[in-house]
């Protein structure tokens, strides 16, 4: 949470990151965020130094045509924003978009290098507080294919049956994911700047190789086919699948299960995981009775969504006896527990739907399902 109101500008706002960033601020609702973009005038961009408190310097080239716009992109342009700002006189704390190729001797990394020694030499002359980011390469949404990232151009194109290019794959890639960005910044904004360095990292960067993001998106897409997910929940994997998400065309938001149906009603395997079991879910008309059966391993949370059930459960080996019923308008969970017979019957007189959750994946040549009438 930013704790006070600023006027924010940035620049390079219509990019990857300038985008992300400008919703983020947003979302406080309590700051003016103003923007510089390509075609406008260093004039108008000393208007806006002359209103702001705090400036996020994103603009800059990185895959021009001609060579030059390397230097008028990302040196020039940074080194006329130094001149405004120590013409203001304010103290206008300033975040650089750099690049790791600063320290290369490429055009691209001679003008980023360029822009720090700007910023560097103003902090240096004015104590205006200034932050640098090399970034590696930043992935998330609204990133560009063919642009942006290797990861953008996967992403894209996988979730559209087109092809990839990999020249190496075990080429080493360093990453950072844009909502790690906008955290690291917004949390520069809540901070004391008056004992940080110029330089700063996001963290976490993680480290893998082309081979293995290409391996991890194809696998998000043949989820879809086998209905087996990735374990998407934290780390470089939740980031990746997220941004594969964001490429998806609008025809592919959706897409059908296969529906078992009976004259009992239906079951649907919703989600399988490789390593926390599956959910799925399955209706039972009134009078129905559905189970009758043990597991010796296996288990299984029950969560009626809708109608009233009556569970019974009978010991294989004592045969005692237990039964409880539950109404969908009082969310309970029921577990199924190792070497006792359940069987679940909608004793309402509206359809029963029940929410499922098992384990591990149903393995048809070792069911571990054993008929047991109750």
């Amino acid at each position: 949470m930013v704790n006070k109101s600023m006027k924010i500008l940035i620049t390079g706002a219509n990019g990857f990151i300038g985008k992300n960033l400008h919703v983020r601020l947003n979302e406080f609702k309590q700051h003016e965020i103003y923007t510089f973009g390509r075609g406008q005038s260093i004039s108008e961009l000393e208007e806006l130094i002359n209103q702001v408190d705090w400036v996020f310097h994103l603009a800059g080239i990185n895959r021009p045509q001609d060579p030059n716009e390397f230097k008028i992109g990302n040196a020039d342009l940074t080194d006329s924003l130094c001149l405004l700002i120590a013409k203001s006189q304010q103290v206008i704390p300033v975040v650089l978009s750099s690049s790791i190729q600063s320290n290369l001797e490429n055009d691209y990394g001679k003008s980023k290098l360029a822009a720090e020694t700007s910023l560097l030499n103003l902090n240096k002359q004015t104590a205006n507080p200034v932050f640098i980011y090399r970034l590696p390469n930043v992935f998330g949404k609204w990133s560009r294919p063919n642009y942006n990232s290797a990861v953008a151009t996967f992403c894209h194109n996988i979730a559209r049956d087109l092809p990839i290019t990999i020249n190496n794959a075990d080429a080493s890639i360093n990453l950072v994911y844009i909502d790690d960005i906008l955290d690291a910044w917004i949390t520069l904004l809540n901070s004391d700047l008056s004992n940080l360095s110029n330089y700063q990292q996001v963290i976490p960067e993680y480290t893998t190789t082309v081979g293995n993001i290409a391996t991890t998106i194809n696998a998000f897409k043949e989820s879809i086919q086998s209905g087996i997910t990735l374990p998407v929940g934290t780390g470089l994997t939740r980031a990746l699948y997220s941004t594969y998400l964001s490429f998806l065309p609008t025809q592919n938001f959706a897409y059908p299960l296969i529906k078992h149906e009976d004259p009992r009603g239906v079951f649907v395997e919703m989600l399988k995981t490789p390593d926390s079991g599956q959910f799925s879910f399955f209706t039972a008309h009134p009078g129905i009775t559905r189970g009758g059966h043990y597991h010796h391993t296996k288990t299984e949370k029950f969560l009626v969504i809708k109608g009233t059930a009556k569970y019974r459960f009978r010991h294989i080996v004592t045969d005692e006896y237990y039964e409880l019923i539950v109404d969908g308008t009082n969310p309970t969970i029921v577990e199924t527990i190792p070497g006792w017979s359940h069987d679940v019957t909608n004793i309402g007189n509206d359809e029963l739907v029940v929410m499922l959750w098992a384990n591990e994946i149903f393995d048809r040549q070792k069911p571990d399902t054993i008929n047991f009438t109750i």
